[in-house]
């Protein structure tokens, strides 16, 4: 991997508690509350309980939109003045646009040439506006 392309490359700390609570609070008002279903059929031939989080039901379709709205609804109104990039392939690109648009900022979104209409449509209906590139990660990093 180039050095380029690992820079982009994410550092995480475990949260506690009262980080996720004020994540939470940050991101409740814009968020569905989604079902938890379960499945004695699915309990049994996995031998434990099983609990399925429904996130398909999730504004933007999947659960990425938690995080992209907790990122985007923590920045200051000077780490968003010119927009918010980002890298995707689909639902975190879709995600990303949509809560930039909560934010009333603009949201670019670098996708590879490649991807599924479908998923290029989300993003540019949720606002986003998309540049395309290769698909290889130092493409995506460059282009970025």
């Amino acid at each position: 991997m180039s050095k380029t392309a690992s820079s982009l490359e994410p550092s995480f700390a475990v949260p506690d508690w009262s980080t996720i609570v004020a994540a939470h609070a940050r991101i409740a008002p814009h968020i569905h509350r989604t079902a938890v279903l379960t499945s004695r059929s699915l309990d049994a031939m996995a031998g434990a309980r099983l609990f399925f989080k429904c996130d398909n039901f999730q504004k933007t379709g999947s659960f990425k939109i938690r995080g992209a709205s907790n990122a985007i609804f923590s920045m200051s109104e000077e780490q968003i003045a010119r927009g918010i990039v980002t890298l995707s392939s689909g639902n975190h690109g879709a995600a990303v646009a949509c809560a930039a648009t909560w934010r009333s900022v603009p949201a670019y979104i670098v996708m590879p040439k490649n991807t599924p209409k479908v998923k290029c449509r989300a993003v540019e209906t949720y606002g986003g506006r998309i540049t395309f590139c290769d698909p290889t990660l130092t493409s995506r990093a460059e282009t970025a």
